[in-house]
């Protein structure tokens, strides 16, 4: 077992570990623990329900197979929306996680540790095939110069931000900064444990959580167990018995254009028209405040690997991205910009599009939280502060989980 200590806590995080290593970080507090909490699963979701679980008092650890924030936490575009979910089971939900995505950058000091900024959202349709039209159209920021037409403001910096950029200092852009700076805050204030292993059971006696055993051999005893594992959640039978969880694989690409400081806050979603016909596609372009730009897009679904790291991209699907970039702007075309990622990552969706959290039936003590598909990044911090509170308090009070319990797919059965 490694100790490390929490000034070098991210970069140990961001290294791959195999299932038999682990590494536990400690704070010094001696604060008595009032329950026992592990946590399966190191992306947004596990590691924000780890944190506030730690504010409350629990004593935390997080078992994560691979790396913190390997998935999706760390290759999606961080956009954050506050009403673009009205109307849906998780208007609310998505409501109190933009407020509370606010809060903890002021709490965390988001602008300059993960990047936290409001933007302006705009809708544009793209026809690859149209000549370039000279002159900027109204409402369209200058480096948008390509054959775009009918621009729309969806969301203003009131309504819409991001979470990805940079650290100060000249350190490396990831998107799992958000992730990392939330854990590595609970590691430090209040003593959270990450631990590198594969989940292998969650034990049961009498109908209660017991202890979860990792592959290997070790246990480790709990009062609750709260399982954040993505689409890897279809993977565990205690899960899969009860509901089904499959994964959506989406594409992105991250260009470093010559000219960073051109590139201007306006994120893009887009009705793009390819020239060799076929349906419009709808990729999403995010301008980083470093003046990189993110696209992503390309979605299927897929068989889920076992591993994280046996994630890769299709071929086919980085090549539309490029071409999307190029077509919308003069400054992210091959000459004027470096490709500095292409990459793929999985989505977790449920059968009814709708996240599950809550407590699994007949299992006391045993939680889940997935399914949240491309909108993780925003409903993590809700999520993970409601499922504290259903789990320390006996009920959530931020947001209503009930319409989040997986008890709905037993009641169908």
């Amino acid at each position: 077992m490694a100790m490390i200590s929490s000034s070098s806590f991210p970069p140990a995080l961001s290294t791959r570990l195999t299932h038999t290593r682990t590494i536990t970080i400690r704070s010094n507090s001696s604060k008595p623990m009032a329950k026992r909490a592990v946590v399966c699963g190191g992306g947004v979701i596990g590691v924000c329900t780890a944190y506030f679980l730690a504010k409350k008092g629990v004593s935390v650890t997080i078992v994560e197979q691979s790396a913190v924030a390997c998935a999706a936490s760390g290759k999606a575009g961080g956009f954050l929306a506050f009403d673009w979910c009205d109307g849906s089971p998780v208007g609310s939900l998505a409501r109190a996680s933009f407020d509370l995505h606010r809060s903890l950058s002021e709490e965390l000091n988001g602008v300059e540790s993960y990047g936290y900024r409001p933007l302006t959202t705009l809708s544009v349709t793209v026809t690859e095939s149209n000549p370039v039209v000279s002159g900027a159209l109204v409402g369209l920021p200058d480096w948008v110069n390509g054959p775009v037409k009918s621009p729309s403001t969806i969301g203003t910096t009131q309504t819409t931000a991001q979470v990805q950029g940079r650290l100060s200092g000249g350190q490396p852009v990831h998107p799992q900064l958000f992730t990392r700076k939330v854990l590595s805050t609970a590691v430090e204030k209040y003593g959270v444990e990450v631990v590198i292993g594969k989940l292998e059971e969650v034990r049961v006696e009498q109908g209660r959580v017991d202890s979860v055993v990792l592959e290997g051999g070790r246990v480790m005893e709990a009062d609750s167990v709260v399982l954040a594992m993505g689409p890897w959640s279809g993977k565990f039978e205690m899960l899969s018995s009860v509901f089904r969880v499959y994964g959506t694989k989406a594409h992105s690409i991250v260009l470093e254009p010559k000219e960073p400081n051109a590139i201007t806050p306006h994120a893009l979603f887009l009705s793009y028209y390819p020239s060799n016909g076929g349906g419009a596609l709808d990729p999403e372009v995010y301008p980083r405040p470093t003046g990189e730009v993110y696209l992503c897009g390309m979605s299927s679904q897929e068989e889920v690997p076992d591993d994280p790291d046996q994630v890769t991209s299709n071929p086919e699907s980085i090549e539309v991205l490029k071409r999307v970039a190029k077509t919308v702007s003069s400054y992210l075309n091959e000459e004027n910009a470096q490709v500095k990622a292409e990459q793929a990552c999985f989505l977790p969706s449920t059968e009814d599009g709708v996240p599950v959290i809550g407590e699994i039936p007949g299992i006391k003590g045993c939680y889940v939280a997935t399914g949240h598909s491309c909108w993780g990044i925003l409903n993590g911090p809700a999520t993970g502060s409601a499922l504290a509170e259903l789990i320390v308090d006996g009920v959530a009070t931020s947001v209503d989980l009930s319409r989040f319990s997986p008890s709905r797919f037993s009641k169908r059965r």
